[in-house]
């Protein structure tokens, strides 16, 4: 196995890894629960899982996609989230390279996949992750690799100012909320890592990509759209993972069209 594949071999691990830490987030941050006691559990017997039950994604076959004490069906979300993530690391690092900027981007992308699984389940995007993920977006700018502290602060007044006034807009207009300030401060974040130039194709895949779904939905249930709010978190987090894979080639080949 060359070294190039060995890389993105052990990339995909850790990843997997972090996949794992990932669903205790994604179940434990809206309840309100401790991150770190008690240990994992079984949700319905309670049995504590030991080490050799937590492999990410090979535990979850080995048992048959059961619990090892009462036989209960685990849930397939542990191993797709687990299995996600890792691809994602893999892909950032075979993106930028084994460099120092891999180790950020990398918990971009995982805290990206966090809150989408939290936004589709609760409608909710945790501050906890937002948050402190615009500060370190920003902080990071000053290292080579990433956007130049301007426009990191660009984009993170950009992102939440954009979505803020849309925000407004909609609840002027329509006299009721159409999405949250989640999706505002998500927007920060994306811009504090990605800068400014970010956030066109973030937002346009992120509206065009919404706008099927919900459509779509709406007409498969026979009802109005506005009857089905979609979360708009992960559709942020599809457009910003657009932009860190291909958003260069796509601006290229935007500007090469004219």
């Amino acid at each position: 196995m060359s070294i190039q594949l060995q890389i993105l071999f052990f990339s995909f691990l850790f990843g997997a890894a972090m996949g794992s830490f990932g669903n205790v987030l994604i179940y434990r941050l809206p309840a309100g629960l401790s991150i770190v006691s008690p240990g994992s559990r079984c949700l319905t017997c309670g049995t504590e899982v030991r080490w050799f039950d937590n492999i990410p994604i090979l535990s979850y076959f080995i048992l048959g996609g059961r619990c090892r004490a009462c036989r209960t069906a685990i849930s397939p979300r542990y191993p797709l989230v687990e299995a996600a993530s890792g691809l994602l690391f893999a892909a950032v690092v075979f993106r930028v390279g084994l460099r120092p900027a891999a180790v950020p981007l990398t918990l971009f992308a995982w805290a990206l996949l966090v809150i989408t699984f939290i936004d589709l389940d609760h409608r909710i995007i945790p501050d906890v992750i937002s948050l402190p993920g615009t500060a370190l977006g920003f902080a990071v700018s000053f290292l080579p690799g990433f956007p130049r502290p301007v426009d990191s602060f660009i984009g993170v007044a950009a992102g939440a100012g954009i979505l803020f006034l849309v925000l407004f807009a909609y609840e002027k207009i329509m006299g009721e909320e159409g999405m949250g300030l989640g999706d505002v401060k998500l927007l920060a974040m994306i811009g504090a890592f990605l800068g400014w130039q970010a956030l066109p194709v973030t937002i346009l895949v992120s509206s065009f990509t919404g706008s099927v779904v919900g459509v779509g939905y709406a007409l498969v249930k026979g009802e109005s759209v506005r009857k089905f709010p979609v979360p708009f978190g992960p559709f942020l987090a599809l457009g910003a993972m657009v932009h860190l894979f291909f958003g260069v080639e796509l601006i290229q080949w935007y500007i090469g069209r004219f």
